[in-house]
């Protein structure tokens, strides 16, 4: 295709790749752990980092960066302590994020002209620093998890049990907790504060219908991550829509699909045993 000649399509072909590998890591620790309404607090509490970063003048994906890894760490404290609900503790820097970023955005001289890309993302837009951002923090995950897979699996699904095997969870929770923010924070360009949610949760689950592996779901989401962002980004240049929606919109048609599909043989084996 004439496309594939563009350079911003390349970019955006490697990003897809390299995001689809970083949030089947991710995304099946906050799936199994059940982290999925804390991680959609810290995504909407990084846009008060992307709002700071522009009124100061910083790289706004550098200050939500650090933003959403304090938030994080400020969720996972206060869901700790006794007297105050989780949901709460998670409102609290949900609407926190959202309020600075809001006010900083409209303090700030002059027109802001990457909003719109920080809330719905653009996947065409993302540049060579960006990859090499979510490069990096793609072979870090990786080493991580090779490294302590073990631990983590024990960790998702029963932390009081690692806890009297002697593991630190503490620390593996607060470690996990900031490469979620980081992630979050490395795919707002390709499909925004909005929808990163949908690519860090729906290739797990969609996996999840075939396998419970911890290993095999994280290769399976990898691989369904990949054929959405393709296929979403095909389907936006065929269509001329906005690519971070085609992308999620696309990850749910796969898991419609595999549902159904898992649905039916089900029915003929229990049809046919």
């Amino acid at each position: 295709m004439e496309i594939l000649q563009y350079t911003f399509f390349q970019n955006a072909l490697l990003g897809s790749l390299l995001a689809s590998i970083l949030c089947g890591m991710i995304g099946t620790y906050i799936v199994t752990r059940r982290l999925v309404f804390i991680s959609g607090g810290i995504t909407h509490a990084s846009f008060g980092g992307v709002g700071l970063g522009v009124y100061f003048g910083f790289p706004p994906l550098l200050a939500a960066a650090v933003f959403a890894v304090l938030s994080a760490f400020g969720v996972q404290w206060f869901r700790k302590q006794r007297d105050m609900r989780e949901d709460s503790a998670i409102a609290i820097f949900w609407t926190l994020g959202m309020s600075v970023g809001i006010i900083c955005s409209f303090l700030s001289p002059g027109f802001m002209p990457d909003l719109s890309s920080f809330l719905f993302g653009n996947i065409l837009t993302i540049t060579t620093a960006d990859l090499w951002a979510l490069g990096v923090l793609t072979v870090i995950v990786a080493v991580f998890f090779a490294l302590f897979l073990r631990s983590i699996v024990a960790i998702s699904f029963d932390s009081e049990f690692a806890r009297s095997r002697h593991l630190p969870v503490t620390l593996f929770e607060y470690t996990l907790m900031a490469l979620i923010a980081l992630t979050i924070v490395a795919t707002l360009r390709m499909v925004g504060i909005v929808l990163v949610m949908s690519l860090l949760t729906i290739p797990p689950t969609t996996a999840n219908i075939f396998t419970h592996s911890y290993r095999n779901i994280i290769l399976l989401s990898m691989f369904i991550g990949s054929l959405s962002c393709l296929g979403g980004l095909f389907l936006s240049y065929q269509y001329n829509i906005p690519s971070g929606a085609s992308i999620i919109f696309v990850s749910i048609l796969i898991y419609m699909v595999c549902k159904a599909a898992s649905a039916l043989i089900l029915r003929k084996k229990a049809i046919n045993p």
